[in-house]
């Protein structure tokens, strides 16, 4: 757990995790909140943000960045930190999609449901299962449609 004053690399600090806006809201979700004893915040712009480590039923994590050069920064800072192994940094081609920083396991494939997201990045089940209740879901039994595109 990262206690002391910031580590500074650029325009990225690192801060402890209670310091991050969203800490509360991955306490509250997580199976196992103890896995934020390995947790950091991630400073962009001043405002704190929680990388998650990969621990017991969380399998991956990553964060999201409007600049590659941002992403790339942060997977520096993650680098050698308990918690986040096969960091990679993947590159979205489109202007107006977020660049991510990952850890862990790949993700479960698009079509997926958020079942298996929130299973997969470590939500408890009283989670997951409030937000699949305020989400929509396609109906169960239709084969995943293979392209993005809708027709």
């Amino acid at each position: 757990m990262l206690t002391a004053a910031s580590t500074s690399a650029g325009a990225l600090s690192l801060r402890p995790v209670e310091e991050a806006y969203d800490f509360e809201y991955f306490r509250d979700r997580l199976a196992d909140p103890a896995v934020l004893a390995d947790a950091v915040a991630i400073c962009v712009f001043r405002a704190p943000l929680l990388a998650v480590p990969v621990r017991g039923l969380r399998r991956g994590g990553y964060m999201s960045f409007d600049l590659l050069s941002t992403a790339l920064e942060a997977r520096g800072l993650l680098a050698d930190r308990p918690g986040f192994p096969s960091l990679r940094v993947r590159w979205s081609p489109y202007r107006d999609t977020c660049h991510t920083v990952e850890w862990g396991r790949p993700a479960p494939a698009w079509w997926e449901d958020d079942v298996v997201f929130g299973r997969f990045y470590g939500y408890s089940e009283a989670a997951i299962a409030a937000f699949v209740g305020h989400h929509y879901q396609p109906p169960r039994g239709l084969p995943p449609s293979r392209s993005p595109t809708v027709s």
